[in-house]
Formats: C-alpha cells, sequence, structure tokens
C-alpha cells in the first residue's frame, strides 16, 4: 500500500505581531512602526515561504517516491508471473518428454509381442503339419520295426561269418602288432555273446575292426616287442613298411631281421642291412627326415 504524506502550513497561526501604540505619543513612531511592521511582515513571509519550498519538496519527493513504487510493483509482479509460467511450461515439458519416451517403450513392446504371435502362429502351423503328418510316420516307422526282426536274422550270422574271416586273415597276414589284433578279434565274439549289446553296436564294432586291418596296410610305424627266432624270445624295435615289409631290429642294434611270410618265419639280415634298418627304425620314430633307404624287400613272382 502507497501512502502520501501531505505537509500543510497554517499561515493564519503563525507568531502575531506585536500590538503598535496609536496613542499621540506614539504617532512620532508611526512611520518607525510601520517600517517595523513591513520588515517583520516580510521576514514572516520570507520565513514562510521557505517552509513552503520545503514542504513542497518533501511532498514532491513523496509523490515521486510513491510513484516509482507504484510502477515498480506491477513490474515486479509480471516478473514473478512469467517465472511461474516458465517454470510450469518446463514441468509440463518434461511430462510430455516422459510420455513420449514411455510411449516409446511400450511400442517397442508392443512390436515384440506381434511378431512374437507371429511366429507363434506359424509354428501352430508347423506342429498342425507335423501332427496330421504323425500317422504316416508311425505306420512307416511299424513297418521298419516289423522288418527289423528279418534283419537281425540276417545280419547276425553275417558278423560271425566275418569274425571268422577276420582271424584266418590275421593268421595269414603279416605278424604286425600280431597279439593287439588278436585280442581284437576275442573282444569281438565276447560282444557277440553280450545280450546287453546292441545288434547295431555289434555291427559297428565288427565294421570298426575291419577299418584297423585295412589302415595296417597304409602305415609306416615302429613299435617294441618280442619276436621268436629259432625257440628264443628277443625285445626288438619292429618297423614295418605297411604290410611291404616287416623288419625288426636288436636293441643293441647289432642284429636284423626281416620277416618271410611265405616260410612265415623271420630270417636274420647280414650286417650290410644293420644300418638301413637302423635307419629305418629312427625314421620311423621321427629322430631323422624321411629319406631313401636301402630295405630288404622280397619281389614278388
Amino acid at each position: 500500500m502507497n501512502i502520501l504524506f501531505v505537509l500543510a502550513f497554517d499561515v493564519t497561526k503563525s507568531k502575531p505581531l506585536k500590538k503598535q501604540c496609536l496613542k499621540a505619543p506614539c504617532q512620532q513612531n508611526i512611520w518607525l512602526d510601520e517600517d517595523l511592521k513591513q520588515k517583520k511582515w516580510l521576514g514572516i513571509m520570507s520565513k514562510m515561504s521557505k517552509r513552503n519550498l520545503i514542504a513542497s519538496a518533501v511532498v514532491g519527493a513523496l509523490a515521486l517516491g510513491s510513484s516509482a513504487v507504484v510502477s515498480a510493483d506491477p513490474l515486479n509482479e509480471l516478473h514473478k508471473e512469467e517465472a511461474k509460467i516458465h517454470a510450469a511450461a518446463a514441468k509440463s515439458q518434461e511430462k510430455i518428454n516422459n510420455l513420449y519416451e514411455q510411449s516409446q517403450e511400450l511400442f517397442v513392446e508392443y512390436r515384440g509381442v506381434v511378431d512374437e504371435t507371429e511366429n507363434l502362429k506359424v509354428y501352430n502351423d508347423y506342429i498342425s503339419t507335423l501332427v496330421t503328418d504323425q500317422p504316416r510316420s508311425i505306420d512307416s516307422l511299424q513297418t521298419q520295426i516289423d522288418g527289423i526282426d528279418g534283419v537281425k536274422r540276417g545280419v547276425v550270422p553275417l558278423m560271425f561269418r566275418m569274425i571268422d574271416s577276420l582271424e584266418k586273415f590275421i593268421d595269414l597276414d603279416v605278424p604286425i602288432k600280431l597279439d593287439e589284433r588278436k585280442e581284437r578279434v576275442e573282444r569281438l565274439r565276447d560282444i557277440m555273446a553280450n545280450s546287453n549289446v546292441t545288434t547295431s553296436e555289434q555291427f559297428r564294432q565288427v565294421i570298426e575292426s575291419y577299418q584297423i586291418e585295412n589302415q595296417y596296410g597304409t602305415t609306416i610305424q615302429s613299435y617294441q616287442g618280442t619276436l621268436d627266432y629259432q625257440g628264443t624270445e628277443i625285445t626288438v624295435d619292429f618297423f614295418n613298411l605297411g604290410r611291404t615289409a616287416l623288419l625288426a631290429l636288436s636293441l643293441d642294434q647289432k642284429s636284423a631281421w626281416v620277416w618271410d611270410n611265405d616260410a612265415r618265419a623271420w630270417e636274420e639280415l647280414g650286417a650290410e642291412y644293420i644300418k638301413p634298418v637302423v635307419d629305418a627304425v629312427r625314421t620311423a620314430n621321427k629322430l631323422l627326415p624321411a629319406d631313401l633307404l636301402k630295405l630288404p624287400i622280397k619281389a614278388s613272382e
């Protein structure tokens, strides 16, 4: 609230002048008194004028101040209202941004649900096709099951014949790892007599044994073992070049032998073959690089 202070001076309440004597004895001083009156009056008026000027200045200053206050208050109110509007707008924009982000998240989630629904429809159609086809598959499997007994009746005798043939082949073959190969045949016979082993597993074991036998004819290897030479068991290093040659070297590298498959016996080699056999054994053990070797190989007739 703006208050306007007004200062007013009542001229009538000024200090009264002294009464002047108007009697005859005082007439001689009439002019003097008149001059004094005039001077006092002028003095009073001068003081009153100064007071009025001061009062006017005070009133003007107060009026200007009050007008400045009156004019400044609405501007401040406008600034405050504007600040409130900006703050409310910022809050509203923040809410809008949050709602927009939430809507985007919901949209992405919605698209994911739609895609998953489409995938489920395709999968359900696929399952329906399988279910529809199941009776035909069941009939096919039943037909195959019905034929298994017949297959077994034909496969089991075949496997026994294969094992017998493998055993005969080993007895007539070059004796490369002979003990290991005979043990494999015995293991096959044990598997055939085991009721816990399925027919398919039995057949797999037989085929695997044939594959191992086939590898003996294509590998170059060296291994330790014993040979029976003229009734004496000798520990030697064997070397086989596939099934082409089977050699033996004594551990002291002073004697060497070659297998004669026609005679089914070991034949001792001369001293000129000792070093080639030593080099062959070291090459098989990867102690020497591969090179041409002079080995005693019997030519086929």
